[in-house]
């Protein structure tokens, strides 16, 4: 049995029930698996001293464009609002291919990894020029991470009324059969799973109420899970009441999205009824605050949805519209949207932590994941707290607050991909080149 000891921790979150921080302790991983948690533990295997970290769960993002890494800020989408930036974006990413959604999508995952994010999510919705969902599933493969792509698609082009080109829209039929083939290639529902695959259609405005019922429905025979994007901002409501008679939260649960095998990302324009919408049926959030911020969207009610128990956890959203990829940072911003427009005691540095690990786990239907604990899958982030950034901090777990934006190590089902703050599965200075020749070609 392989086994690897993390010794002498100055702190483990271990993201429990009772939020326990255990002060000098080790962490022993065996097969992929937390063996033991605790002090004085021995092992006949690798031992990591890691003195002087923090370590934690591997932190979750759940909500994810990869393809967008790209496309990072474009001149004429810096300053736009949401549709305005699709508008000028969509153009450019009719040009991709097989290609470009691997590399950009291996940029992201890497990006994600040096930020201590051991689980992504992605929402992929446009297949031009032969790509793929099976590109960034290798894409994935490669580096490491655990991953939980989503098969979306968009339907309704500019001449039926929405928003996309129409170069950029799938028939129906196709979406629906595709999805069919990538979860029967790919979706693994054990314990420990490596790949879990999803069914999202795009939005309620690129796409038609059959295909969202037929999405639900398919999902639901194959036992995967729904995710789509929902009330991210004012137009996104007057959209819904236009063209649905009722506000997006209404839209979904009429056509069966909403229960604990769904989720939606955005969400900031959710009213009260639809929160309590969410509580009651599990239907789970992904926060993306810094591209809220980045569209102008607004802050979403997050105090709100955690105090009446809608599961929420957090997302980068696509590149292009946050233009980083880094989920401690996330983090931070989540904890400072809900602190300038509610107050400083409404969320404390551990609650947003709390988002990024248990909570993403939660949104996605991982009771593997998410806190560090025996039996749970050794996914796990090592902080170095001895740097400038957590100088003088009195609280060494208060990473949010004051600490490292880069993990020295990071653990995937127990398998070291990051190693002194480098990438130990790619090549990066290779992979920025050929990200940067795509980019280029892209401009010409």
């Amino acid at each position: 049995m392989a086994e690897t000891l993390l010794r002498g921790a100055d702190v483990v979150v271990t993201m429990d029930d009772a939020g326990t921080e255990l002060a000098r302790a080790d962490v022993l991983i065996r097969d992929g698996v937390i063996a033991a948690v605790g002090q004085g533990l021995t092992t006949t295997g690798t031992s990591h001293n890691v003195a002087g970290c923090v370590v934690t769960p591997g932190l979750i993002n759940t909500h994810h464009h990869l393809y967008q890494t790209l496309t990072r800020a474009v001149p004429g989408g810096q300053d736009a609002l949401l549709f305005g930036w699709l508008r000028t974006l969509y153009p450019i990413w009719s040009r991709f291919g097989p290609e470009e959604m691997f590399v950009s999508a291996q940029v992201g995952l890497v990006e994600l990894a040096l930020s201590g994010c051991t689980l992504t999510a992605d929402h992929l919705y446009l297949f031009p020029n032969g790509a793929r969902l099976d590109d960034t599933i290798a894409a994935a493969g490669d580096i490491g991470l655990r991953f939980h792509p989503t098969r979306g698609a968009m339907s309704i082009g500019e001449s039926s009324g929405g928003l996309p080109p129409d170069s950029l829209v799938e028939r129906e039929d196709a979406i629906l059969n595709d999805c069919i083939r990538v979860i029967d290639a790919f979706h693994d529902p054990r314990p420990g799973a490596m790949v879990r695959v999803g069914v999202a259609p795009c939005s309620p405005f690129s796409v038609s109420r059959d295909l969202m019922r037929d999405a639900a429905l398919l999902a639901r025979d194959k036992g995967v899970m729904l995710h789509t994007h929902l009330a991210e901002n004012d137009e996104d409501v007057a959209y819904a009441l236009a063209q649905f008679g009722c506000r997006p939260g209404q839209y979904a649960e009429d056509l069966g999205w909403t229960g604990a095998d769904v989720w939606h990302a955005h969400c900031v324009k959710l009213d009260a009824a639809e929160i309590d919408l969410f509580a009651r049926s599990g239907t789970g959030v992904a926060h993306c605050p810094c591209s809220n911020c980045r569209l102008g969207s607004g802050i979403a009610p997050v105090r709100a949805m955690l105090d009446a128990g809608v599961n929420v956890g957090l997302g980068i959203d696509g590149s292009a519209s946050n233009d980083a990829g880094n989920l401690i940072a996330e983090a931070r911003q989540a904890m400072l949207l809900q602190r300038v427009s509610l107050g400083a005691d409404k969320m404390s540095a551990r609650a947003a932590l709390r988002l990024a690990t248990r909570g993403g786990a939660a949104v996605l239907g991982r009771d593997d994941l998410g806190q560090i604990a025996v039996g749970k899958r050794a996914d796990l982030a090592v902080w170095d707290v001895t740097g400038i950034e957590s100088a003088g901090s009195w609280d060494a777990a208060a990473l949010v607050l004051a600490g490292p934006v880069r993990v020295r190590e990071l653990f995937v089902e127990g398998r070291q991909i990051v190693g002194d703050g480098r990438m130990l599965t790619v090549d990066i200075a290779a992979l920025i080149a050929r990200q940067n020749g795509l980019a280029r070609a892209l401009c010409s």
